[in-house]
């Protein structure tokens, strides 16, 4: 994996900015950048996430496809942590009281890409995953 990879620029719907700043940035603790009466930047663990306030906002069309039993909400978007900050902000969910759609565990255990994984959702339902590897040099793409 390249260290220099460029970042990635993610837009979504949120209901509510106000609710938006306190769950990415207060929460999740992703700085604020830019923002304007309707929409705000986060930097998400180096990527850029904007959420543009957008009032009709249904989390009603989701998916879901069964990935190692359980049932993954499509789509769904998140980072790449280390095990420890991962791990951390595990702690930091549940002591938050977050309802998780998956409750963080290790997936595809002893299988090639095995994997710490939690998804939860936004106050907007926008569904999150974020997820650790022991080594995510060669075991994020491994088949």
């Amino acid at each position: 994996m390249d260290d220099k990879l460029p970042p990635f620029h993610l837009a979504i719907p949120v209901h509510d900015l106000a609710v938006a700043r306190a769950f990415y940035g207060g929460l999740l603790g992703c700085p604020e950048g830019r923002s304007a009466q309707r929409w705000i930047d986060f930097n998400f663990y180096g990527h850029q996430l904007v959420c543009h306030l957008a009032l009709l906002c249904s989390a009603e069309a989701r998916h879901q496809n069964p990935v190692d039993g359980h049932e993954v909400p499509v789509p769904h978007y998140g980072v790449v942590l280390d095990r420890t900050t991962w791990e951390a902000l595990a702690e930091r969910l549940k002591d938050a009281g977050v309802e998780f759609l998956i409750e963080p565990h290790v997936r595809f255990q002893g299988l090639a890409g095995e994997q710490a994984t939690m998804f939860f959702l936004d106050p907007s339902g926008n569904a999150l995953e974020f997820k650790a590897f022991d080594d995510v040099t060669s075991m994020l793409f491994a088949t």
